[in-house]
């Protein structure tokens, strides 16, 4: 019976995967810009959001965290066609989810935010 439960349980344990998200706005690159919107001379154009992952075997691939950081948000920037106008980006979020089993880990990374244009 004992023995059963134990491997009952060892199965269930190969069977399982770890995963996690974390969302909260973070500034990896430590590089800051300051817009004020106290007056009502914008308006929000757009949401934009770019993606990057990476698959882990052993520890070995894909980029390091920094790297997908980075990557995920050129792809957002060239998607918010900000080029030759008066906007912005604000409110950016960096979220960074992790799922693996075993020696295999996946890294998704998601950066978005809010395009405002200024009318005055």
């Amino acid at each position: 019976m004992k023995k059963s439960i134990f491997l009952l349980m060892l199965v269930a344990m190969f069977f399982t995967s770890c995963a996690s998200h974390f969302g909260l706005p973070k500034n990896y690159n430590q590089n800051t810009t300051e817009v004020v919107l106290t007056k009502k001379n914008f308006k929000v154009v757009s949401i934009v959001k770019g993606e990057a992952q990476a698959t882990y075997i052993f520890g070995i691939g894909g980029m390091a965290k920094n790297g997908l950081i980075a990557e995920a948000k050129a792809k957002m920037l060239k998607s918010a066609g900000m080029e030759g106008s008066a906007r912005s980006l604000v409110n950016e979020v960096v979220e960074v989810k992790s799922s693996g089993f075993l020696f295999v880990n996946k890294y998704k990374v998601i950066v978005s935010g809010q395009i405002v244009e200024f009318t005055e």
